[in-house]
C-alpha cells in the first residue's frame, strides 16, 4: 500500500513538472492558426511574416541556454514558476499586441519560457524518478508537449469557428487575439502547481540542505535507505562550489564527449524534420489531392496519432531501453523519408505553381508521412527527452541539459526557416536531406550511445559510460 502511494505521488509530482511541456507545445503550436489573420491585421510581408513565426523560437534557444544557471542558483521549482510567468506574459501580450515589432517582442518572451520548460521539465523529472520507471515518467515531457499541440490546434480551430474564422470578431476582440490570450490559463494551472512541488533532491543535497533533501527522497521517491542515498548523491556532487557552464569544458573539442553526445542527440532530432510535417503541412497535404480546407482538420488527426504513439513509447522504454528503441526509430524514419523523396521525384506542377503527385505515389506519400510520425512520436520524439534528463552527471546535469536544448532550438530554427529553400530546390532533395540525417543517427546511436534503463542517476558518470560503450563494441 505504500509503495503504491509513493509511486501515486511521484507520477503525480511529474505530471505536474510536465505541464511545462504541455505549454511548450501550445506555445509554438498556436500561432499555426492565427498567423494569415495577423499577417492580414499587421500587413506583414513574407519575409517578416515568417519571422513573426519562428522568432519564438530565437527565445527558446536564448531561455534553454540560461535556465540551467538559474536552475543551479536558485532551484528547479523557482525555474519552473519562471517559465509559467513568462508564458502568462506572452499570452496577455500577443493576444494584445498593437503591432508585430511587439507580437513578436511577446513572441520571444513566450520562447524563453518554453527554452526554460524544455531545459527543467527533464532534468527535474528524472531527478525525483525511481530508477524503475525513470523512462516512463521522462516520456511524459513529450507526450504533455503533443498533447499542447493538439490543444493549441483545437482551441485554434474552435475560436475561428465560433467567430467564423480567425480574423472576424469575437467578444469585442478579433478571434486570433483569443487564441493567444487562450494561454494564460494553462499558464496560471502550471505556476500554481509549480509552487507545491517539492524541491528536486540532487539540487537540495548540492545546496547543503539534506534534512529537506531527506524528505524528499523519502515521501516522493520511497528510498529506503535515505542516509545511503545522500551520500551516494554527495559523491557525485561538488558541494564546495556552484556549478557553471565550465564545468563542461573537456580537453578535446572544447566540450566533454558528453555533451557532445547530449548535443548530438538533440541536432539529429530535429534534422530528421519532424517540424516540417508540423509547420509546412499544408504543401504535402495539397499535394497528394487534399483541398487547403481540410488541412487544418489533417493535422489535428496527425497530432492525436504522435499522441498515441507517445503513450506507446511510455509504455515500452523501460522494458525494451533507450537505444533500441531509437535504433529501430533510426530505420523507420530512414525508410519512410526516402519513400518520401522518391514519391516527389514523380511530382508535377500545376497551373498555380503547386506540386501534385500521380498514383501511387501520392498514396505512398500520404502513408510514408504518417508512417514518419509514428516512427518518430515512438521512439526519438520521447527517448530524446529521456536521455537528456537522465545520461549526463549529476555535477553538471543543468548546465548539460541547457547546451543540448539549446542546441535543439538552434536546429529546430535552422530546419523550419530553410525548408521553404529547400522545397524550391525540390521536395526530393528536401526529404532526401531529412532521410540522411535519420540514416546518420542510426550509426550515431549504434557507436556513441549507451543504454540507461534501471541505473540509478548517481552512476551516470562519464567513465562509466564510455566504457560500457567499449565493452559493447569489443563484444
Amino acid at each position: 500500500m505504500k509503495s503504491d502511494a509513493i509511486r501515486g505521488r511521484v507520477i503525480g509530482v511529474s505530471i505536474a513538472a510536465a505541464l511545462g511541456g504541455f505549454l511548450f507545445g501550445f506555445d509554438t503550436a498556436v500561432i499555426n492558426g492565427a498567423v494569415d489573420a495577423l499577417s492580414s491585421a499587421f500587413e506583414l510581408g513574407t519575409a517578416l511574416k515568417g519571422f513573426a513565426v519562428s522568432s519564438a523560437l530565437i527565445g527558446c534557444a536564448v531561455g534553454a541556454w540560461f535556465a540551467g544557471m538559474v536552475a543551479n542558483r536558485f532551484g528547479r521549482v523557482p525555474t519552473m514558476v519562471v517559465a509559467a510567468v513568462l508564458f502568462f506574459v506572452s499570452a496577455i501580450g500577443s493576444g494584445l499586441a498593437f503591432g508585430v515589432i511587439d507580437l513578436i517582442f511577446w513572441r520571444m518572451i513566450g520562447g524563453l519560457g518554453v527554452g526554460a520548460a524544455s531545459v527543467i521539465a527533464p532534468a527535474y523529472i528524472a531527478e525525483v524518478s525511481p530508477a524503475r520507471i525513470r523512462g516512463r515518467l521522462g516520456s511524459l515531457q513529450q507526450l504533455a508537449i503533443v498533447t499542447g499541440i493538439f490543444v493549441a490546434l483545437l482551441s485554434d480551430s474552435l475560436f475561428a469557428n465560433v467567430a467564423g474564422g480567425a480574423a472576424e470578431p469575437l467578444w469585442g476582440l478579433d478571434a486570433w487575439r483569443w487564441m493567444f490570450l487562450a494561454e494564460a490559463i494553462p499558464a496560471t494551472v502550471y505556476g500554481l502547481m509549480a509552487l507545491r512541488l517539492p524541491e528536486s533532491p540532487r539540487y537540495l543535497v548540492a545546496r547543503g540542505d539534506l534534512v529537506k533533501a531527506g524528505e524528499v527522497l523519502t515521501e516522493v521517491t520511497g528510498e529506503a535507505d535515505v542516509e545511503a542515498k545522500i551520500i551516494e548523491i554527495t559523491g557525485t556532487i561538488n558541494t564546495e562550489r556552484q556549478e557553471s557552464l565550465r564545468d563542461l569544458r573537456g580537453h578535446r573539442l572544447g566540450l566533454k564527449p558528453i555533451v557532445w553526445v547530449g548535443i548530438l542527440l538533440s541536432v539529429f532530432q530535429q534534422f530528421v524534420g519532424i517540424n516540417v510535417i508540423f509547420y509546412y503541412s499544408t504543401t504535402l497535404w495539397r499535394s497528394v489531392g487534399f483541398d487547403e480546407s481540410d488541412a487544418l482538420t489533417i493535422t489535428v488527426i496527425t497530432s492525436v496519432t504522435n499522441i498515441v504513439v507517445t503513450i506507446i513509447a511510455i509504455l515500452l522504454v523501460d522494458r525494451v531501453g533507450r537505444r533500441l528503441m531509437l535504433l529501430v526509430g533510426s530505420v523507420g524514419m530512414t525508410v519512410t523519408l526516402g519513400l518520401m523523396a522518391v514519391a516527389f521525384s514523380f511530382g508535377t506542377l500545376d497551373a498555380a505553381g503547386d506540386v501534385v503527385l500521380p498514383e501511387p505515389w501520392s498514396t505512398v506519400a500520404l502513408v510514408s508521412a504518417n508512417a514518419f510520425v509514428v516512427f518518430f512520436g515512438a521512439t526519438w520524439g520521447p527517448l530524446v527527452w529521456v536521455l537528456l534528463g537522465e545520461m549526463f552527471p549529476n555535477s553538471i546535469r543543468a548546465g548539460a541539459l541547457a547546451v543540448a536544448a539549446a542546441a535543439q532550438w538552434i536546429a529546430n530554427f535552422f530546419i523550419s526557416t530553410t525548408f521553404p529553400a529547400f522545397a524550391d530546390i525540390g521536395l526530393t532533395f528536401a526529404y532526401g536531406f531529412y532521410a540522411f540525417f535519420a540514416l546518420l543517427s542510426f550509426f550515431f546511436v549504434y557507436f556513441k550511445v549507451a543504454e540507461t534503463k534501471g541505473r540509478e542517476l548517481e552512476s551516470m558518470t562519464e567513465e562509466v559510460i564510455v566504457e560500457r560503450r567499449v565493452r559493447r563494441r569489443a563484444a
